[in-house]
Parts: structure tokens; sequence; C-alpha cells
């Protein structure tokens, strides 16, 4: 599980600007993670089904925006969510 406090305090990373693709990046994982083990349990839960893959492509689209302009964060943020691409 991702701890997001830690991350934010190691890098100095501020928090509150909930509006950074960064940031952004790191709350829709939490969701997706949250949603993941939902599914887990009640596997014919086709709407949360449906939101799991509208996180998912909108996580995606960050990441390919993020990847265009700083490669530097890209990497960092794909260490730290744990995600092989």
């Amino acid at each position: 599980m991702i701890n997001l406090k830690n991350i934010f305090n190691d890098h100095n990373i501020n928090f509150q600007n909930t509006g950074s693709s960064m940031i952004q990046i790191f709350l829709l994982s939490l969701r997706i993670k949250r949603l993941q083990k939902h599914l887990y349990f009640f596997k014919k839960d086709f709407h949360s089904r449906l939101g799991l893959l509208k996180l998912i492509f909108r996580r995606r689209k960050l990441l390919k925006y993020i990847k265009l302009n700083n490669v530097n964060e890209y990497n960092f943020i794909l260490k730290k969510i744990k995600l092989n691409i």
C-alpha cells in the first residue's frame, strides 16, 4: 500500500497541491487499489468494475502527460507506486 504522507514528507511535496499531476496519480492509485480489493470479494459488481477501468484510464493519461514533460518525475512515480510499465 502506498503511504502518501511518508512520500510527501521525504521529498518536500506539498500535499495541499491536489492539482498537481503527480499527486493526482498517487490519489488515483490509492482509489484503484481500494477498488481492486472490493472487486476481489464482489466479483459480479460490474458497475464498480467500470469505475475501476475509468480510473485506470485516467491514471494512464496522466502518466503519459508526465512522461512527455518530465521523465525524472515519471520514473520517480513509477518507482513509488510500484507500477511495471
